[in-house]
């Protein structure tokens, strides 16, 4: 079957795609996106975090038969040609990226927190990225990141 939808605000258009083949799979091995990690495929680690028309899906769930006609944001699209968005810089900076398997789901689910709620609380971020799991950074640093993203977004240039 053929699949047509939008990615990062691009058209996009896989053909051969068969019934059963996720959005993850699309997305990584058909178009070249590898930015969702490919981790449980179970919808447990949160590592395939993908925006499904605004919405945060784990792109493993998803067939990718559902996305015909919808718009896909991943990781890559966050970014505005050289530059990263706040949240990725944000990640980079407080060192909240160290394997980098997780990194992609945490800060697709952090830019979607971010831009619904413009400060959130310790137990908002904690909540919102209670599906993305991470064995290697203990959270903290992870958590720094959203606040000193969300600060940077509210105008505090160096996160106070």
């Amino acid at each position: 079957m053929r699949v047509t939808f939008t990615v990062n605000g691009r058209e996009q258009t896989a053909d051969g795609v068969w019934e059963g083949e996720s959005l993850l799979y699309v997305l990584r091995e058909r178009l070249g996106l590898p930015g969702a990690k490919n981790a449980c495929e179970q919808g447990e680690c949160g590592s395939c975090t993908v925006r499904l028309d605004g919405v945060p899906v784990c792109a493993c769930l998803v067939a990718a038969g559902q996305a015909e006609g919808r718009e896909v944001l991943t990781v890559e699209g966050l970014a505005d040609g050289g530059a990263l968005d706040p949240v990725q810089e944000a990640f980079v900076e407080c060192g909240a990226v160290q394997c980098g398997f997780c990194t992609p789901g945490l800060v697709v689910q952090a830019h979607d927190l971010l831009e619904r709620v413009r400060h959130p609380s310790d137990a908002e971020i904690r909540e919102a990225l209670a599906g993305n799991l991470c064995r290697c950074t203990g959270y903290e640093k992870i958590l720094d990141a959203v606040r000193l993203a969300a600060a940077r977004r509210a105008g505090g240039a160096d996160g106070e």
